[in-house]
């Protein structure tokens, strides 16, 4: 099957496999032998699910030779389980009664519903992590799964940040079991930035938003993660290393399952990767965190478990980059005239990043239908960039002919850069919220909440640089300022959930926030409604309307001189979407196709320029924006036993920013006026995105698999810095790139390699291809004048091909 790949990679469908599952079908009916309708039929402990149709009848394909678990759900009736073993090939019948529910309605809502279908929910994905551990990616980071996702964008592989329709890297919201996590403020390269939060080991479940969410979240303007890690019931752990580093992840419970942990750990050194740089040098970057989530139940003996738990987050993260870059040597230009930059540096650049993060859940549920969680958080970051780099430089244009091909045949310029940086921030952190969760009654869910946050920054600036070109030396940048902010905010959110019937939902609400930094209050209303169409249950659509807001955080608040602007507003944004979600079969199989059209409006909007990853605000309220865009999903198993997807993103963003005028000359000469840019391109603008992850494997042997990872994305917009008539003139070139990767699991039986308790459960063993294609993605430009005073714009480019080595053992 293998020779087949290079079919697959283009068609991103398998030619042909054979599978190793079985079928189950049936009806269902109640003691009355009439059929239920829309009733769900699960694999107990999977996202595997199917709904009966109009005759009861149903259709499930599950795997052989395993002992599964088949749950039946339907509204006013008992919860059925069967056991069920099929072998290969094998068709089971089944006629299976529900009986009714005796008990009084009103307590909890039963209704039959699989946990991962977001069929009511619009915007949100629900990601399985077992994918995100076989993604094969530069860092292996958690954040690299969302890329292949509609909507969201990422043209830095050695990065975390992503942007998700048309916002930019500061407007997304991160929880981890309900608590907010927050990401380093000093960013300035990707390289230099570490690995996302989120820890791949310790997850157990994943929904991701791209707008129109909930009031119960947040106050940004982009998208909402939110991540559940996991509550082990017995012992269990990982280790896996490769030649970009490695983790290790322990998990366990007491006996009487009343206390749990989670620890993970990761260590991981890009100095493999980053050899694949235009510019040699010594690098070291090296990224370190630990995080560590306890579970503890404190209810007493005489009530029900879990009716109160508490839960301790605790996380170290430290990314340490140091690189003396030493020579650098781009040709860039077009073939038939092509010139190349040589450049010399001295000095060295020193990035690093402590973050500590602590946090406490304490849920209690007062009764089967409320419950209340109160959150407790805080955050210590210490950041620090310095830099002394001094860079000597020559452009020249190169020979295309004779017999000097390929040289320098004439110099344009040469000169000397120097950039100076040191900058330090401290930042404290802390919250308290509480969440309540009010069952009014079978079909009426109410949740509300409060939250109060304190902040305490501190920041040192001081960097310039300056430019020596021939004998003429001139100032680049100047930035020197002390800045303190302790400031206080606060939010609260309402929302009701109401299922108008088994078909319909519709989910409305308010969400306020203040902040006594620039007193202003905001108040945010917004709704959710979808529903299932009766004569085609696999069918849903669902539309959103929101107004969000965004209170301005420390970076917008600071401008290019390093001063605060007490007066910023908050931006504000209206998220109108629409959208379904189609469930169909195919080669047997169950597949969904998610289809949503989306237009945000926005206003109060503070312009950012883009210096690598560094995001430089106006911080003026000084422009308004719109994004509009189509994303498509489909997903479901191409290949039995290993879901795969492939995502496209469509999207124009805009926006119009006051003051950007432009100088109005004559044919003689002379300045005849000014005029308004109006709507120009913004920095996210990317029309085209595509994602793919595919996995395949042997069709007589599961356990040697293939995973590719694709990322299209069309040029983003960029012009020269300080120079606002050319802000987002011109047209970057795409990012394009392909990982691949093949495993081998070997599972090994339960009385080999024991000691004690603790058994080696199974070996993966990876080899992957990283930019399989070697594209030379640009992540920024370089700005060099010549001598007859034009600029020019030299790519700095990212990684090339690499192949990577990895394994996980489990036990």
């Amino acid at each position: 099957m293998l020779k087949y790949l290079s079919v697959w990679v283009l068609l991103l469908l398998p030619l042909a496999a054979s599978a190793q599952n079985a079928l189950i079908k049936g009806t269902l009916r109640n003691p009355e032998q009439q059929p239920l309708e829309l009733a769900t039929v699960a694999v107990k402990g999977t996202s595997l699910a199917t709904q009966t149709n109009a005759t009861g009848a149903f259709e499930l394909r599950v795997a052989a030779q395993k002992e599964l678990v088949l749950l039946v759900r339907y509204l006013g009736y008992q919860v059925l389980e069967r056991p069920v073993l099929l072998m290969p090939g094998e068709t089971l019948n089944l006629e299976l009664v529900l009986q009714p529910n005796n008990q009084q309605l009103g307590t909890l809502d039963v209704r039959g519903k699989n946990e991962q279908d977001t069929r009511e929910q619009v915007s949100v994905t629900k990601l399985d992590p077992r994918d995100i551990k076989t993604l094969p990616s530069a860092y292996g980071d958690f954040n690299k799964v969302l890329i292949t996702l509609p909507g969201v964008t990422s043209n830095n592989e050695l990065s975390s940040t992503y942007a998700v329709r048309g916002g930019n890297y500061d407007e997304n919201l991160v929880y981890v079991n309900n608590i907010e996590i927050y990401r380093p403020f000093l960013i300035t390269a990707g390289q230099q930035e570490g690995l996302s939060f989120v820890n791949p080991d310790l997850v157990a479940d994943i929904a991701f938003s791209s707008g129109g969410w909930q009031p119960k979240y947040g106050d940004k303007l982009s998208s909402v993660l939110n991540i559940q890690y996991k509550k082990p019931l017995k012992f269990a752990g990982s280790v896996s290393g490769g030649l970009t580093g490695g983790t290790l992840h322990l998990e366990s419970a007491s006996k009487n399952k009343k206390v749990s942990y989670l620890f993970g750990a990761r260590h991981k050194n890009g100095r493999y990767l980053l050899q694949g740089l235009p510019v040699d040098g010594k690098y070291n970057p090296v990224f370190t965190d630990a995080q560590a989530y306890i579970t503890i139940d404190l209810s007493k003996d005489t009530v029900p478990q879990g009716r109160t738990t508490l839960g301790i987050l605790g996380s170290y993260a430290r990314n340490n980059y140091t690189v003396e870059p030493e020579t650098q040597v781009t040709t860039f230009g077009t073939r038939q005239a092509p010139l190349r930059l040589q450049v010399g540096f001295d000095g060295q650049e020193l990035m690093e990043y402590t973050t500590y993060q602590a946090g406490l859940n304490l849920t209690h549920r007062f009764s089967e239908t409320y419950t209340t969680e109160v959150l407790l958080s805080a955050v210590h970051s210490w950041e620090r960039e310095f830099r002394d780099v001094e860079a000597y430089y020559r452009l020249c244009d190169v020979s295309t002919s004779g017999s000097n091909i390929g040289e320098c045949q004439q110099e344009l310029g040469f000169g000397t850069q120097y950039d100076h940086a040191r900058n330090t921030l401290r930042a404290r952190l802390g919250t308290a919220e509480i969440r309540n969760s009010w069952r009014l009654h079978q079909g009426s869910h109410l949740q509300f909440g409060a939250k109060a946050s304190a902040e305490n920054i501190s920041d040192e600036l001081a960097e310039y640089g300056f430019v020596d070109s021939a004998d003429y030396v001139s100032q680049n940048y100047f930035l020197g300022s002390q800045l303190d902010l302790s400031t206080m905010r606060y939010s609260g959110y309402m929302q009701h959930t109401l299922e108008l019937d088994s078909l319909k939902t519709v989910t409305y609400g308010l969400r306020a926030t203040y902040w006594n930094y620039n007193r202003e209050l905001n108040i945010s209303p917004r709704v959710q409604y979808a529903f299932i169409t009766r004569h085609n249950p696999d069918l849903s659509f669902k539309a959103a309307l929101g107004l969000y807001y965004q209170p301005p955080f420390y970076r917008e608040l600071r401008n290019f001189a390093g001063e605060l602007n007490p007066q910023l507003k908050a931006q504000r944004a209206v998220h109108a979407i629409v959208g379904s979600d189609y469930l169909f079969k195919a080669w047997g199989r169950d597949f969904k196709l998610t289809t949503e059209a989306y237009y945000k409006w926005m206003t109060n909007v503070i312009p950012y320029d883009i210096d690598n990853v560094r995001l430089r605000y106006y911080a003026k309220n000084n422009a308004k924006a719109y994004a509009a865009g189509f994303d498509v999903r489909v997903n479901g198993e191409f290949i039995p036993g290993a879901e795969s997807w492939l995502s496209l993103g469509l999207l124009t963003t805009r926006e119009d920013v006051q003051g950007d005028s432009l100088t109005i000359y004559n044919p003689q000469g002379e300045v005849t006026g000014k005029q308004e840019q109006g709507y120009i391109r913004r920095p996210s603008d990317q029309l085209v995105n595509v994602g793919v992850f595919f996995q395949d494997h042997l069709p007589d042997n599961p356990t040697i698999r293939m995973y590719l990872n694709l990322v299209y994305g069309s040029g983003l917009p960029f012009g020269p810095p300080r120079r606002p008539e050319y802000r987002n003139a011109f047209e970057g070139k795409s990012y394009k790139r392909v990982d691949l990767g093949f495993s081998k699991l070997i599972v090994l039986e339960s009385d080999l390699v024991e000691r004690k308790t603790v058994s080696l459960e199974s070996l993966w063993i990876g080899l992957e291809v990283l930019n399989l294609i070697d594209a030379k993605n640009r992540v920024s430009y370089t700005y060099v004048s010549d001598v007859n005073g034009l600029t020019y714009a030299v790519p700095n480019f990212l990684t090339g091909r690499r192949l990577n080595l990895r394994f996980v053992a489990k036990f």
